[in-house]
């Protein structure tokens, strides 16, 4: 979804010694751990050169709605943006006539009104369903084994693919990533992303000939031609399942990790999207979105020219202490914590985020309910990790079942 790294080479010398947080700044430190380093950043350093980006990086929340909203001076448009390097042209990577012209026809079901009634029974299925499953263990992996499935199975449900199973998406959504994260760092992608791609695309290819089914891909496809409808299904997907697994995973991590936090959270059942929220405020699965300079302009302390790669920090944004007071404390009654921008903003702003948080809303209810004395694994610790896509490789967690 984002495109590290940028061309342009020249200026280093005088952005090292104009900007000196960014020219020590590894891209290794911001996927292990980047709170530290972005606070510094956004103190002095708001909009920063790093030479291991090859690209500006903003960390302060009001530069970074600038950037998001002015699609006159920064665009998506680029043959340097990541997933259309494997997918091709679509929504996340078009602006504009066209961008609108993908992302209509998959927007409808998405939009507040529609997603309780057209999705809230099939979510509480599916998640007790996985969560009958697993009861007896007492123990279990939950990324996995729990919000992986949940989010395949819905962004499935949602689109109406059809011919597939819950693995093989897991292993082409994988696939994918990995192809993504590697163009992002600057390596050469192997062939098993667009491999995973061209299954995708044949699975979506069946659905849509299936013109008497009632689906969103066979509604898409009387608008788009069958390449157009393919890169807006890989992408649906790829950000359902993305944000979403994160989404529960994260949530689970900050929860259980807080127990005064989950107190509150077990008394009073209605503070559940404020977790939601200020888990998606501390750690948006989707750590930065990429914007590319259409014109030489002035961002903040930066001279930014035409061609520039400017990536957005939603992390860096979503502890700025200007707007959320105490950032790096987790906090369920939050009053500002809608203020996150882990949806990002503006023309692409994510189409269903509406859907993922009530996958998310209803995940964490029903595991608080259901497996009583829902706990992390003190033997096996998780933290988030990642430079573009954020949250634990794997959640160990422990319940307590009947003697």
């Amino acid at each position: 979804m984002n495109g590290f790294p940028s061309s342009r080479t020249d200026g280093a010398p005088s952005t090292a010694v104009a900007f000196p947080l960014g020219a020590s700044t590894t891209l290794a430190e911001l996927a292990r751990d980047p709170h530290p380093r972005l606070a510094r950043l956004r103190a002095h350093e708001p909009v920063s050169w790093l030479p291991e980006l090859n690209g500006w990086l903003v960390t302060r929340r009001d530069l970074a709605l600038d950037v998001m909203r002015d699609s006159v001076t920064f665009t998506v448009d680029d043959p340097r943006f990541t997933t259309a390097q494997v997918v091709g042209p679509s929504m996340l990577s078009l602006d504009g006539a066209e961008h609108a012209r993908h992302r209509e026809p998959f927007a409808a079901p998405f939009r507040p009104r529609r997603v309780h009634d057209g999705f809230a029974d099939f979510i509480e299925r599916e998640t007790d369903r996985l969560i009958t499953a697993l009861e007896p263990a007492g123990a279990a992996e939950l990324r996995r084994t729990f919000a992986g499935p949940l989010a395949v199975s819905v962004v499935t449900e949602a689109l109406g693919l059809v011919g597939t199973t819950t693995d093989t998406v897991l292993a082409w959504y994988d696939a994918i990533v990995r192809s993504v994260s590697d163009i992002a760092q600057g390596l050469a992608a192997g062939p098993a992303g667009p491999a995973a791609y061209a299954e995708l695309r044949a699975a979506v290819e069946a659905t849509v000939a299936d013109r008497d089914a009632a689906s969103l891909l066979v509604s898409a496809a009387g608008r788009l031609d069958a390449a157009e409808v393919a890169s807006n299904a890989a992408v649906m997907m790829f950000g359902g399942i993305e944000t979403t697994e994160a989404m529960i995973t994260n949530a689970l991590l900050h929860l259980l990790g807080n127990p005064g936090q989950l107190a509150l959270v077990q008394a009073d059942p209605g503070l559940l999207d404020g977790a939601v929220e200020e888990s998606l405020r501390l750690e948006p699965g989707a750590a930065v979105v990429d914007r590319y300079a259409i014109r030489d302009t002035v961002l903040g302390p930066a001279a930014v020219r035409r061609g520039d790669l400017v990536s957005v920090s939603l992390t860096g944004a979503n502890r700025d202490p200007a707007v959320f007071s105490d950032p790096d404390r987790f906090d369920v009654r939050r009053a500002e914590a809608r203020l996150q921008l882990a949806f990002a903003h503006g023309p692409h702003h994510c189409v269903a985020a509406h859907l993922a948080r009530l996958e998310t809303r209803v995940a964490l209810q029903r595991l608080l309910e259901r497996l009583p004395g829902l706990r992390l694994d003190p033997a096996r610790p998780a933290a988030p990790y990642g430079l573009v896509f954020r949250k634990p490789a794997a959640l160990h967690v422990r319940w307590d079942t009947p003697a």
